[in-house]
């Protein structure tokens, strides 16, 4: 046998020898966790239902459990329930004095349980929470870490549907800070205390999208409540969201506008088009109630007027003055069609007057030969022309009206309230968004607070 082959043996020797030593070296360290386990936790050594000692080991002093959390998603926020739901890690962190172990000179960095109950844990509840579930796919997503000095962190991924109570006056164009409110449920301040850890203590995923929301910003607080068995440390997180605008400009704002726009459209057609007009009038007005139907049907029924209850109700309310328009211009027609006829029989009786007058006097003429008087009576109808036509050039000339002049042009009643409709309707149209507009986005940017 070679020498390189007396070489080869024994470096594969060594590297048995080697891995043999890591393999022991690895479950002696695990062993030795066990025992480190076994001797924080072992039967009669630690008792779970009592809470930890209070800062540097003092007996009356309450216990200090810090805070922090990871928004991990914000799947919908629902108007009609006033909730929100969300998902999130949870995390708190406290000292237990009973639970510090050696390190084996900083080779044992942390102890990993899987079990809750091995060790005391706060008694910490979501205040305002309807429902909520914990995640055991594949495995339970919770641990606690026991470090060496005694500190321990408990995480667990959650997720929670919680109440929101939103104020919808300025709907759609408000913001509504939606809370995460977190309290003890029976140990008093005397005993435990909640604190947010230092240093961002709230964080939030990155590409976090919502439909119809913006988050904007967040505020960490304190809310601690007293009731009659004592006061109790509660923490909050206020999220403030805002809604976004488009949506409800293309799907209701848009919409609402053509349908007034629309009604219009019977000013312009021949007054005696009545089927156009009545049918154009009730479709647009039936349009726009099934339009209005339906923005109230998601949106919780509350006793104070909406901003959306303001525009819908004012565009019903120019759709049905069109429809009252016509039935207005429908009877100024007829009673044109009444006038004009009656100043017609006028006529034919004033001309069948008149012609049976002349053929009296030509008769009496023919008889009597007597001569026509020079000055006519008083009740003669050239006297009275000639009369009117005198005090007509003894009056002072008027002033010209240009609403006057311009509406002459139109001869018949019904034409000209379809002539000052097609102005009047636009013209209060446009003024009514400019107040409503001005009014509700100056609100919003006054209202906002946080």
């Amino acid at each position: 046998m070679g020498t390189g082959h007396y070489f080869w043996a024994i470096f594969y020797f060594a590297s048995l020898c080697s891995a043999s030593l890591a393999n022991n070296a690895k479950i002696n360290f695990r062993e030795k966790e066990k025992k480190v386990l076994d001797q924080i936790l072992g039967a009669g050594k630690y008792d779970a239902r009592i809470r930890p000692s209070g800062i540097n080991g003092t007996e009356n002093a309450p216990t200090l459990v810090y805070v922090n959390m990871f928004l991990r998603s914000i799947s919908k926020i629902d108007d009609y329930k006033m909730e929100y739901s969300v998902q999130l890690t949870f995390r708190e962190q406290w000292t237990d004095e009973r639970l510090k172990f050696d390190d084996i000179q900083g080779r044992l960095k942390y102890l990993t349980l899987t079990e809750a109950n091995r060790v005391w844990m706060p008694d910490l509840f979501f205040s305002n929470e309807k429902e909520g579930h914990f995640h055991n796919i594949i495995m339970p997503n919770v641990y606690i870490r026991i470090f060496p000095n005694g500190s321990v962190l408990y995480s667990i991924r959650i997720s929670l549907t919680l109440a929101c109570p939103m104020n919808l006056k300025l709907y759609p164009l408000d913001r509504q800070i939606c809370s995460l409110r977190m309290a003890s449920y029976g140990w008093t301040t005397n005993d435990l205390v909640f604190l947010w850890k230092e240093g961002d203590p709230v964080q939030v995923v990155k590409n976090l999208h919502l439909p119809r929301f913006t988050l904007e910003k967040f505020l960490t607080d304190y809310c601690n409540s007293k009731t009659n068995t004592g006061e109790y440390s509660c923490l909050k997180v206020d999220l403030l969201f805002k809604r976004e605008f488009s949506y409800y400009l293309i799907q209701i704002y848009i919409p609402c506008c053509m349908l007034v726009i629309v009604s219009w459209v019977s000013f312009w057609l021949d007054q005696g088009a009545v089927p156009a007009r009545v049918s154009l009038g009730v479709t647009t007005l039936l349009t726009m109630a099934t339009q209005t139907s339906g923005i109230n049907a998601s949106l919780p029924p509350v006793s104070y007027t909406k901003a959306i209850d303001v525009w819908t109700g004012v565009c019903l309310t120019f759709v049905f003055g069109a429809l009252l328009e016509f039935a207005l211009v429908n009877y100024a027609s007829r009673s044109d069609i009444h006038k004009e006829n009656m100043k017609k029989k006028r006529r034919d009786l004033e001309q069948a007057s008149l012609d049976a007058a002349s053929d009296l006097l030509d008769t009496d003429s023919n008889a009597t030969f007597a001569m026509k008087p020079l000055v006519r009576h008083p009740g003669d109808p050239m006297a009275l022309e000639k009369l009117r036509q005198c005090e007509v050039h003894m009056q002072p000339p008027k002033r010209p009206n240009c609403c006057k002049t311009w509406l002459s042009k139109f001869p018949t009643r019904s034409k000209r309230i379809d002539v000052i409709s097609r102005i009047t309707f636009p013209l209060v149209f446009a003024l009514f968004n400019l107040v409503y507009w001005s009014t509700y986005l100056f609100r919003e940017e006054e209202d906002e607070t946080f």
